[in-house]
């Protein structure tokens, strides 16, 4: 079943507080090398709008592995945009940690990067239900604006929980996003400065998902409901660089 990426987002009050404690590195990926591990990641292609309308076409050929970094490039060429999206379902897996990565983004009207996360029983329970947690999804048409959601049955789509956060100078160089994820709460984080807590306090399949592991997904969409609906053609080829992606302990 190919998922859903996120819509639009209900806002929360941001409080920037202390950087997180990080405990023991459990994985990483520095993509260093000259191709992407399969070991660990996989490829989802296809141009079906994944939900939202998006206009691209996934490919394995949108990326390279160079110099410790992973590059993900939107094109296009014609009427015809393409891109990467890789997850690692099925092959790291996480349940409760710190989980960070460390990139930077493209810019432009209709570019969509996300960092984010879905529940590993996906295939069986369906979205939203299995849950997402998006750390990091930035939208061109919103220049220095940062979206951390998390969807469940109980809100989701356009009617998620979920803060938007204004950062002057996202669009310049690297920066770090994380989640802080316990029994009791997500907590996400920006360059080490938290600005989102979700953590309901009577905790439900329908509104608590996330006691169960959850995978990694890295992609750049064109378009679609939450990243267009216009596009700027000018802009392309955009590039999102990844630099590592991160799991510590949480104790």
């Amino acid at each position: 079943m190919k998922i859903l990426s996120t819509t639009l987002l209900l806002c929360a009050t941001s409080v920037l507080m202390a950087q997180p404690k990080k405990g023991k590195l459990i994985w990483e990926d520095n993509f260093n090398g000259t191709s992407l591990n399969e070991k660990t990641w996989n490829f989802e292609l296809g141009d079906n709008g994944w939900g939202n309308n998006e206009r691209q076409d996934y490919t394995r050929t949108n990326h390279k592995v160079e110099k410790g970094f992973l590059t993900i490039t939107a094109k296009k060429d014609g009427n015809h945009y393409t891109s990467t999206r890789i997850t690692t379902a099925g092959k790291k897996e996480f349940k409760y940690g710190y989980m960070e990565c460390r990139a930077k983004l493209p810019v432009g009207k209709g570019i969509w990067p996300a960092f984010w996360m879905l529940g590993s029983n996906i295939q069986q329970a369906g979205w939203p239900l299995a849950g997402e947690i998006d750390i990091m999804e930035y939208i061109g048409r919103e220049p220095h604006t940062l979206y951390t959601t998390v969807h469940t049955k109980a809100t989701h789509g356009e009617h998620a929980t979920g803060h938007k956060e204004v950062v002057g100078n996202i669009e310049e160089g690297f920066h770090t996003y994380g989640v802080n994820w316990t029994a009791e709460s997500l907590t996400f984080y920006y360059d080490g400065k938290e600005v989102f807590t979700y953590a309901p306090k009577e905790k439900t399949v329908e509104n608590w998902p996330y006691d169960q592991p959850f995978y990694f997904l890295l992609n750049m969409a064109v378009g679609g409901n939450f990243g267009g609906p216009e596009v700027d053609d000018s802009i392309f080829p955009q590039r999102y660089v990844i630099d590592y992606v991160r799991v510590y302990s949480n104790k």
